[in-house]
Parts: C-alpha cells; structure tokens; sequence
C-alpha cells in the first residue's frame, strides 16, 4: 500500500518506521516546509493518506486528500466543529475517512471500560467524577481530544453531569477536567470517581509513541479500497 503522511513530526516518524515493517511504502511526506506539494498530482499515486498536524489545518489537509480521491486517516484533534463538513465531503466524493482521538488499541479498550464504569455510576451521587490527562509540551490542544472523548462518553452516561469544563471545579453540574503539559510525557489520561469513603479510578499511560502508531497503520490497512465514514471501534471489531 502506498501511503502519504501528512505531518512529519515525531508522530509521523513513529508511523513511517511501523508501515515500512509492515510492507507498506511512504511515497509522499508533506512538512510545514513543503505544504504547497499537497496536491492532487502528489497524491496520484497515493492509497490512504494518514493526517497528524495541527487543528488550524486538519480541514484543509483532509479536503485535498478526499477531492483528489484519497481516502483518510487522521489523528488531529481539536478541529471537530468542522469534522461534519469534512465527513459529507468523504461521503460526496465516495470516498473513506476514519477520525479517531486516539488510535492506540489499549486507550480504545480503555474508552469501553469508561463507557461501563460510567453507566454502573449513574444514579449514585455520593461518587464526583473528574478527568486529568497529561501530554508533551508540543501538544497544542488542552485538553486532549481523547479526555474529551472520555467526558463526551461520561456525559452521554450520567444524568446529573451536564458539560464539561478545563479545570474547572466545585460546579455539581460540571465535569472537570484538568490538562497538565510536560516534557515528553506520550500520554498519560485518568477518570476517577471520589466518594468519602473511597474511590475508584481508571488510569491509561502510554510509554511512547508506537501503540497509536501502529493503530493509525491499522486504520489506514483497514479503509484501503473502502467506502464511507468508520471509526476505530470497526477496525478493531468492538461491537
């Protein structure tokens, strides 16, 4: 499969080593420095492109990539108001996108372990849930798209949270997450449920960067040749 990478930093680095083991060929990598060869001639050749860069810029990376028929892998997080529009293109194009917050299988089984405490908590008030997540200091999204996929998954769950905020505490209604940023740190997310006599906490670390690597090849390999809108609950076959 030929793929393209669209953001070259240590991410993509981390993508290139884990494709090439597996047969796979970088024909085109698109940097801050060569932004402009991001066209539909570079991307003749091109099977799946998988996106990493910055939210100022996911949409218009996508878009070329699904104008000129190539179906999308993208990590970027921080862009979802504008996922909608991006998906209808995709649709429009006949074309495949797969978004995810996160591609690391353990933080995709991870997301199922909250979608289940959270439902088991619902209706039990002595317990406050809160959310911390840590990241490297070149993340530029706070807080993360997978600590908002974790409270988007809480939210959907228990009746007495309404929203959530960035460290924003003591509101009943609110659930807080707080966003630290260290150098290095791939990724670490927690959720934990406090009560006066216990609590009860669920911890995801990531000791580098290949676990969702490898789940964003394991994206890209599984919407090559296909059609429509997919998430990473379809290739790792979560029902």
């Amino acid at each position: 499969m030929n793929i393209a990478l669209i953001g070259y930093g240590k991410m993509g680095h981390a993508i290139e080593q884990i494709a090439i083991e597996r047969g796979h060929t970088i024909v085109l990598k698109i940097t801050t420095s060569n932004k402009e060869e991001l066209n539909e001639f570079s991307l003749n050749n091109v099977d799946v492109a998988i996106e990493f860069t910055r939210p100022d810029s996911a949409r218009e990376n996508v878009s070329i990539c699904l104008e000129a028929g190539v179906n999308v892998v993208c990590g970027t997080t921080g862009w979802n108001e504008e996922l909608a529009e991006v998906e209808k293109l995709a649709i429009s194009k006949s074309r495949a996108l797969l978004q995810a917050s996160n591609f690391s299988i353990g933080v995709n089984i991870f997301f199922e372990i909250n979608k289940l405490l959270a439902k088991l908590m619902n209706g039990r008030p002595d317990y406050e849930v809160s959310i911390e997540e840590t990241h490297h200091t070149h993340k530029k999204d706070a807080p993360s798209g997978t600590a908002i996929t974790l409270a988007e998954q809480i939210l959907e769950r228990l009746d007495n949270k309404k929203t959530w905020a960035l460290n924003f505490m003591n509101e009943p209604s609110i659930l807080p997450i707080v966003a630290h940023r260290i150098d290095e740190v791939p990724g670490t997310h927690s959720i934990k449920y406090t009560s006066s006599v216990d609590d009860i906490e669920l911890i995801h670390t990531a000791h580098n960067r290949d676990g969702f690597a490898l789940g964003a090849v394991l994206a890209a390999e599984f919407i090559a040749g296909k059609k429509g809108i997919f998430t990473m609950k379809d290739v790792l076959g979560i029902n």
